[in-house]
């Protein structure tokens, strides 16, 4: 791609010299190709910036995503499972494969919250730019008056993390079990199968009890701990980074709002890099590339720039 790169600059080059010629008919036919060659030679820089950069060991990790229903009663937990749907979509396109972890359940076909991993080549590194609160503005089903509502949800996209990532100490856990409230099998609500374990130091708290047995939760949910220690690590290094270049893209803070789907106007707006698509109909059904590629192109640009 250098090489097309250099090849394209050097016709560039040669075809705004005849842009000065005499000829009026030569010189507008090579101001058609200076247009299009420019706007060739910017496609070429934007696909070879990333490899200017080191590449990060974590982007090629499976990925464990967070979805919790926030601000907005039932309408958030419906609009937590409209991204829930997005992302089974754009996980299925990519050829990757997910696995439920935890499935909470809201009214009326909503989610309260929703965990799952996905596991396929760059998982992490394409999904890490979704975490954040996601606004979403409509009109509920609910609403009778026709009201435009404002509700929330938030998306949490941690690296899965190995043993060797995350040491995690026998005495520095607290594991409470209790009995199932929900699915999960035959043995709920009849054996002391879900798991609670407090990871001390860090006050972490994870809960598991979709899985049929207790040491099948306690298995899950040491995964979604190590994976959320991990996850604080790197949100710790991202956010120092962000102090040393003012970085809106790769912060560490998770709370910020990062996105905002206002569906009576189509339009879906990133406010990290003020990207704007009025694809808002396509983005919910999984085409989530244009956002995460222009995301990815600012964080690099801010990397190089920094």
């Amino acid at each position: 791609m250098a090489a097309q790169l250099q090849k394209t600059e050097n016709e560039l080059a040669d075809a705004r010299e005849l842009v000065l010629v005499d000829d009026p008919e030569m010189a507008a036919e090579a101001a058609r190709e200076v247009e299009q060659l420019e706007t060739t030679v910017a496609a070429l820089e934007a696909r070879l910036k990333p490899a200017l950069l080191p590449h990060d060991p974590l982007d090629d990790r499976n990925a464990i995503i967070e979805i919790r229903a926030g601000t907005g009663g039932d309408e958030a937990a419906l609009f937590a499972a409209d991204l829930y749907r997005m992302y089974t979509r754009f996980i299925e396109r990519a050829g990757w494969r997910r696995e439920t972890i935890s499935h909470s359940e809201g009214a009326l076909g909503g989610v309260k919250e929703a965990i799952f991993k996905v596991s396929g080549d760059g998982a992490f590194g394409a999904m890490r730019w979704e975490s954040g609160v996601h606004r979403v503005q409509r009109v509920p089903a609910t609403e009778t008056q026709g009201r435009i509502h404002t509700s929330a949800a938030t998306v949490a996209v941690l690296p899965e993390a190995e043993e060797v990532d995350v040491r995690i100490e026998d005495k520095d856990l607290r594991i409470d079990v209790f009995r199932s409230s929900g699915p999960g099998g035959q043995s709920v609500n009849t054996t002391d199968s879900a798991v609670r374990i407090t990871h001390l130091p860090s006050g972490l708290v994870v809960s598991q009890q979709d899985q049929k047995s207790q040491l099948q939760n306690k298995l899950k949910a040491m995964e979604v701990l190590r994976a959320r220690l991990l996850d604080l690590r790197v949100s710790e290094q991202e956010a120092e980074r962000s102090k040393l270049r003012k970085s809106q893209v790769g912060t560490g803070d998770r709370s910020a709002k990062i996105r905002t789907y206002n569906y009576p106007q189509s339009r879906i707006t990133d406010h990290r890099i003020g990207f704007t698509t009025h694809d808002l109909s396509g983005v919910m059904d999984g085409h989530l590339e244009p956002i995460i590629e222009a995301l990815k192109l600012a964080d690099v640009e801010e990397q190089l720039g920094a």
